[in-house]
């Protein structure tokens, strides 16, 4: 999704608010599409950004272990997914009180969906937001609508307790919504 799709402006625009809103630093997977609208739009709010990018991900610069416009500095190119996994946790973690993270799952494809499990997987074992919760969002339009009734379906055949998803995250389809859920959070 590029700068001319409708869900780039949106991811931006969140971006721009969240790192205003929050005060930390925003991470991402440094890569194209959202990743870069998000980026940008923390950027934009003058706040700091790190990323950890996949050093042979497909498409444009993307094929190269470098970031066009981050300073080398503020990413690490990982070889493995779960090398990027491990920094983005780490990164969602809050030690204290005063610590503001927020995890934000965007339109995306497979890497995506593997963080939002890991993500879900840690928040329910209790070794993510346990002591100090940390709230995960998933964003835009019903995009993960079928990914939604999916789980809902693992609840009838009892692979998935009635609660267990719903307790993990919450669904938002805009901008908004994310951000007055963040507020109040």
């Amino acid at each position: 999704m590029g700068p001319d799709h409708l869900h780039y402006s949106q991811a931006f625009k969140l971006a721009r608010e969240i790192a205003k809103l929050l005060d930390c630093t925003s991470w991402s997977g440094a890569g194209p599409g959202l990743m870069d609208a998000a980026t940008k739009g923390a950027l934009e709010a003058g706040k700091p950004v790190g990323g950890f990018k996949i050093g042979k991900e497909a498409s444009e610069w993307t094929t190269s272990n470098y970031h066009p416009y981050l300073p080398s500095e503020s990413y690490l190119t990982c070889r493995f997914f779960s090398t990027r996994k491990h920094g983005s946790v780490d990164a969602a973690v809050r030690k204290s009180n005063s610590d503001r993270a927020a995890v934000v799952a965007l339109p995306g494809g497979i890497g995506t969906l593997d963080e939002i499990f890991e993500i879900m997987a840690l928040i329910q074992l209790e070794r993510v937001g346990y002591e100090l919760p940390v709230p995960f969002l998933l964003n835009y339009d019903s995009f993960y609508s079928k990914l939604l009734d999916f789980l809902d379906d693992c609840k009838s055949w009892g692979t998935v307790s009635e609660g267990e998803v719903g307790s993990v995250w919450k669904v938002c389809d805009n901008n908004s919504e994310a951000l007055e859920y963040l507020s109040e959070f």
